[in-house]
């Protein structure tokens, strides 16, 4: 099916998407405002259609996890951004990017790779339901702290933003779940949902490197490098912060991939919208979203070959004993 093959692929068709556009500019130039907003609701839709009232029983029996991850998700990745926009010396734009992004929720795709790597799939889905709930208050507060100083920020306009473009579309999704969950005509939709949402992502992605890709060229390198170390120590930070708090291997593996990998398709939009006149900021959100879902893949590859060598050593243990 070319919904679970567009799962399967989707860092690789990201990045397809994102290579061909910027040599064919044109072919996503309509993904602009309304029409680039519109695309992000999709993709929440799709969240919102895969949760139960079951995901929120867990969310209040477990609430100590819920507070830890929240916790790192909106302390750990707004301030290594913050950090590395001043250590790096990051140009204004790039730096309200990169500190954008990081102040968004944890990513949907998070809860694949979190599955991919035999992670606690329900505490993933519960972070990603807790930050993404808690967005609309926590990312306008945490950019005019962070950000506020350098660059003019609407925080009641970027609070309506992600009430349109999130909390709308997941409760629609939620309330679709709750009145056709059971229906089979719903079950075939859902099997759909996956691949629609990978064509939405690419799609927002696909629009920015159409309207900036000479940007791309001029500051690809800059941009990539705070990308590359904003998202890698959140992986590592995020796994401490597990280490810390005396999570299991498989709740650590959990939120070093919730803590790392951002909703850098929401923070695309928000750029888009909020700092038309820093078009830089969309370029490092637009990159954060391919490479987000690169290092997802990767991190979950890495987890999996701990996971059959820690394997191994107990059964050799075993065979000792």
């Amino acid at each position: 099916m070319i919904s679970a093959w567009l799962a399967k692929w989707t860092p690789a068709f990201i990045t397809a998407v994102a290579v061909a556009t910027f040599f064919a500019p044109g072919t996503f130039a309509w993904v602009r405002g309304d029409t680039q907003t519109a695309i992000l609701g999709v993709i929440m839709l799709s969240m919102g259609m895969t949760l139960k009232a079951e995901d929120f029983r867990i969310l209040l029996s477990r609430p100590l996890d819920m507070a830890i991850g929240a916790a790192a998700q909106y302390t750990l990745m707004p301030l290594i951004a913050w950090t590395l926009v001043h250590a790096m010396g990051l140009p204004k734009a790039v730096g309200v990017g990169l500190i954008l992004v990081g102040c968004c929720p944890g990513g949907v795709s998070s809860n694949i790779m979190s599955f991919l790597c035999k992670g606690d799939v329900a505490f993933s889905v519960g972070m990603t339901t807790v930050s993404t709930l808690l967005a609309p208050v926590m990312t306008p507060l945490l950019m005019m702290w962070l950000a506020g100083e350098s660059v003019d920020v609407d925080a009641a306009g970027m609070f309506k933003s992600i009430l349109y473009v999130t909390i709308a579309p997941v409760a629609l999704g939620f309330a679709l779940n709750a009145l056709y969950g059971k229906k089979r005509a719903y079950g075939e939709a859902m099997k759909v949902m996956p691949g629609v949402a990978v064509l939405a992502l690419a799609a927002i992605v696909g629009g920015v490197v159409s309207a900036q890709g000479e940007r791309f060229a001029s500051s690809g390198a800059l941009v990539f490098a705070g990308v590359l170390l904003h998202n890698g120590l959140g992986y590592a930070l995020g796994y401490l912060t597990g280490v810390a708090a005396r999570f299991s291997d498989a709740k650590k593996r959990t939120i070093s991939i919730e803590v790392g990998m951002q909703n850098a398709g929401l923070a695309t939009v928000l750029a888009a919208r909020h700092f038309p006149a820093m078009p830089e900021a969309a370029v490092a959100s637009a990159v954060s979203c391919v490479w987000h879902s690169i290092s997802g893949a990767l991190m979950a590859g890495v987890f999996n070959l701990l996971v059959a060598r820690r394997a191994r050593e107990e059964m050799v243990e075993k065979l000792k004993s």
